[in-house]
């Protein structure tokens, strides 16, 4: 009886299990990855650290040295100033710089605690600001206010620019240290790349020598087994399948049922997660259903407050105008306008969460009659500013929710008014097509907006000028672009304009062109049937 061929023996790494390998290959990679992340840690400290030091330490050092020296500097100021005119208002610079001293020396003192050196100048600064108050200042303050004023300027003079040279040191040593810390800073965001550029070299280096034991671990056994496995498939079954890999590869051959049913589990798995999901849906509408009567009732509840608040005050101003000076009357005109401003912004958070969520039927609706409905519910300030809104003869017809779509032209033409120069407004809305979207804009002749801010104005709350130049609540351009969003458009700044030197703002937002449905084919007409014979 013939001997079958035996195996070669194997020997080394050639006897580990994929397990095996892939357990030391983590362990490695872990490794690796824990010394990488903790190289990195160390600079990423170092670097916080430096700059801990510089922002946090050194800086506020500089600025209260900065304004220590301002404060004295003022001190010599009023003294002088009330010597000569001896009037109380010319003594205010000397109380109110020594009052800013005080509080120069409480910031500056404790940051100092570990520059022994520099805190030596300090206190010695300090010592000659105070001689110069004690054989001065304040003589010269007492001996001017009774009129006997006997001091010498010039030892006085003396005495301040010791101080203020003291001064000019300690804020020297300060200069110094921050340069000192900027360098350090300097060198740890070098030190910091540094490292992660070695890092990422040693990732790489571990990512190459992965993928090539991949290879001859894996993949050319693999490449060696599908060959013998395809010669089977091929008819010659009494084909031996020799296993020259790993140990797992040997029984990949039996795994194939198993595969099957897998993929049956996992799709009933996902038949699974498509029920779960259904529920979560359901829970979902029902959460923003809650959601909006919670929003519904939180507004009333806040904005009852508030119109007490503004009745109440306004009661007030009635009832006792008589008793009541300007400043008063300013501050219950600020209460009421606070107020009335807070249900503003209320009433406009609430409409800004309704976008999306509570969807209307979308109809064709011309844009000519939502412009229509925008300029009618700003009648009262158009008319007020003397506007004037120029439309162009034709606008398209387009698809959507028409109180929402109305709100966005309403809000743009809004802004054109609010934003203007001193000329009376000219807003201009034009339109053209461009592929499958019609373009709007909406241009006005007024302050305008810098192309830098192009992405913010359209942030909920973000604002460019203040609520005293300019009302509102920073909600109006965030809603227009949530609607324009919600309806499939864009909305944009024409930056172009600005930078070309164009006066006014322009808006830019599209629309999807409505697209008309296929006309059907009709159906075919059945061919006569033959007629019956008739009984």
């Amino acid at each position: 009886m013939s001997e079958h061929p035996s195996r070669p023996r194997r020997s080394g790494l050639t006897r580990w299990s994929l397990r095996r390998r892939s357990t030391v290959a983590s362990v490695l990679l872990v490794v690796v990855f824990a010394a990488a992340i903790a190289a990195v840690a160390v600079a990423i400290n170092d670097l916080d650290s430096t700059r801990a030091r510089l922002l946090d330490r050194i800086g506020p050092m500089v600025i209260s040295s900065e304004q220590l020296t301002t404060a004295v500097v003022d001190q010599e100021t009023g003294v002088r100033g009330f010597a000569i005119t001896v009037r109380p208002e010319f003594r205010t610079p000397y109380d109110d710089g020594r009052s800013r001293q005080r509080q120069a020396e409480a910031e500056l003192r404790p940051l100092l605690t570990d520059l022994p050196g520099v805190e030596a100048k300090f206190e010695e600064a300090l010592r000659h600001v105070e001689v110069w108050r004690a054989e001065y200042a304040e003589p010269t303050i007492e001996q001017a206010a009774a009129a006997r004023l006997t001091t010498d300027p010039e030892a006085g003079k003396v005495l301040f620019d010791r101080a203020r040279s003291a001064l000019d040191e300690l804020r020297a040593d300060l200069e110094e240290e921050r340069v000192v810390g900027r360098a350090a800073l300097n060198d740890s965001a070098t030190a910091l790349v540094r490292t992660c550029v070695i890092t990422l070299g040693a990732l790489l280096l571990l990512v190459v020598v992965a993928s090539v034991l991949l290879r001859s671990a894996v993949v050319a056994p693999l490449s060696r087994l599908s060959h013998q496995v395809r010669q089977v498939a091929d008819g010659r079954f009494g084909h031996r399948v020799e296993v020259t890999g790993p140990a797992e590869i040997a029984g990949l051959a039996e795994d194939v049922d198993v595969m099957r049913a897998r993929i049956l589990y996992e799709l009933e798995v996902l038949r699974q997660t498509n029920t779960e999901l259904d529920t979560l849906s359901a829970d979902l509408k029902r959460s923003n259903a809650e959601l909006e009567q919670f929003a519904y009732v939180a507004s009333h509840d806040l904005q009852e407050p508030l119109r007490k608040v503004a009745s109440f005050c306004q009661l007030l101003e009635r009832r006792y105008s008589d008793k009541l000076d300007d400043n008063a009357r300013q501050y219950i005109g600020f209460a009421v306008d606070g107020a009335r401003r807070m249900q503003v912004l209320i009433n406009d958070l609430l409409s800004f969460s309704r976008v999306g969520r509570h969807t209307g039927k979308h109809v064709d609706v011309p844009v000519a009659n939502l412009v229509e409905s925008a300029q009618r519910n700003l009648g009262a300030v158009l008319e007020e500013t003397g506007a004037t809104v120029e439309v162009p003869a034709e606008l398209p017809v387009v698809r959507g929710e028409v109180p929402l779509l109305t709100a966005v032209f309403q809000n743009l033409i809004g802004n054109a008014v609010k934003f203007r120069a001193e000329e009376p407004p000219v807003v201009r809305i034009g339109v053209e097509r461009d592929g499958d979207e019609w373009v709007f804009s909406v241009s006005d002749n007024g302050i305008g907006v810098e192309p830098q801010f192009a992405e913010r104005v359209f942030v909920i709350f973000q604002r460019l000028h203040g609520k005293d130049a300019y009302p509102g609540t920073g909600i109006g351009l965030a809603m227009c672009r949530k609607i324009v969003e919600f309806h499939g458009g864009r909305i944009w700044l024409d930056t172009e304009h600005a930078e070309s030197g164009g006066r006014g703002t322009t808006i830019r937002f599209t629309l999807p062109v409505i697209t008309p449905p296929e006309p059907q084919e009709p159906a075919a007409e059945p061919e006569p049937a033959a007629a019956e014979p008739r009984a």
